[in-house]
């Protein structure tokens, strides 16, 4: 008997439940990348760009990928995407959406309007990639590289080392960009992505550090390589050294910085770093010997710490700090309302003591 009442009350609970809001996957999409660019329209603010999957019956059978565009012009981010909406027949399930692009001109404003909406709703995946987007993110998200499988996302492969693994690329999750740009002490650096000339290739070997009410900085290829391999420690930090007639081209297979802020009386006097590297030297215009090892070693050291001192210089001079030395400061004091005052202060004139050791492993297969 008490079985039957179970089953009658399932029933009823089933019959009510026959209205609630589950679709078929068959009518969802995915969107796969947004693209937040500035309006060109006067009744609008923010041109959104939304990157969706079309759905393949058999991937080995597709030869390019296939992707559908939906864009739009809005005051902000939730008129523009409610609109889209109706552009399609089915669900946009922004679950899948692992790419956030920003035009670069928009990092250049008040960035807390839309960084609101992407991170209060619930379906964009904090663990998502952000990035900067040149010249705009819509002609970045259109861009399809040949040879892509049909499912694959191009961009997405860039970082977090799931395809390409370079010093030069930078990668950042959305938590980590609203976590550095709303806290103190550490600035949020993006990656740019660019195009080639025929809108063929992606490319993405630079950055830009992005601070709250200053002008953000572009940083070159060289000093992003500089930054990626101290902050991440990434593997592959190339090298060229040209001196007395000698060109050398050493490849860093590792790297490791420790830094110090050094004090006096509570107040910071300067910022020790030690830097370590060891590799081989990959190409060279002259015959080597491996006796000549600890020459190349102290050659080396002296060139590198030339070029990291001038990304820490260049740096404080726009008084950016993406490594993070103020947030370590601030671990290291009692927690008073002016502690982070005295560092924005002490900050532009502090010194750097930069060390740098290098041990070269090899000359290379040919000595």
């Amino acid at each position: 008997m008490a079985h039957i009442k179970f089953l009658a009350i399932i029933f009823v609970v089933t019959i009510f439940l026959s209205g609630c809001g589950f679709k078929d996957i068959d009518n969802r999409i995915f969107v796969t990348g947004i693209g937040i660019d500035p309006s060109e329209k006067e009744n609008g603010k923010y041109r959104i760009t939304l990157k969706l999957a079309i759905p393949v019956s058999q991937i080995k059978q597709e030869k390019e990928p296939s992707y559908q565009y939906l864009v739009h012009d809005g005051e902000n981010l939730e008129e523009a995407i409610r609109i889209l909406e109706t552009h399609t027949d089915k669900v946009l399930e922004f679950g899948h959406a692992k790419i956030i692009l920003i035009n670069e001109s928009l990092l250049e404003e008040e960035l807390k309007d839309f960084m609101d909406y992407l991170v209060r709703r619930g379906d964009i995946q904090f663990i998502a990639w952000i990035a900067a987007a040149k010249p705009t993110a819509e002609e970045i998200l259109r861009t399809e590289p040949k040879g892509e499988a049909p499912v694959a996302s191009p961009l997405i492969k860039f970082f977090g080392n799931t395809g390409n693994e370079s010093p030069y690329i930078v990668s950042t999750y959305l938590y980590e960009f609203r976590r550095d740009f709303f806290g103190k002490g550490v600035d949020s650096i993006l990656p740019v992505v660019e195009a080639n000339e025929t809108g063929t290739q992606l490319i993405v070997n630079k950055s830009m550090i992005v601070k709250e009410q200053t002008k953000p900085l572009e940083l070159s290829s060289s000093f992003t390589r500089d930054f990626n391999s101290l902050a991440n420690s990434i593997s592959g930090y190339s090298f060229k050294i040209t001196t007395d007639g000698l060109n050398l081209v050493l490849n860093m297979r590792s790297t490791k910085m420790k830094y110090k802020i050094m004090k006096e009386n509570g107040q910071p006097t300067s910022i020790k770093i030690n830097v370590k590297m060891s590799g081989v030297i990959s190409q060279s215009n002259k015959n080597l010997s491996l006796k000549n090892l600890d020459n190349y070693n102290k050659l080396a050291a002296k060139e590198i710490k030339k070029e990291l001192e001038k990304l820490f210089t260049t740096l404080q001079k726009e008084n950016l700090d993406p490594f993070g030395f103020g947030l370590r400061y601030r671990t290291m004091q009692l927690n008073h309302k002016d502690t982070f005052k005295k560092w924005e202060e002490a900050y532009p004139t502090l010194p750097f003591d930069v060390t740098v050791d290098v041990a070269l492993k090899s000359t290379g297969t040919i000595e």
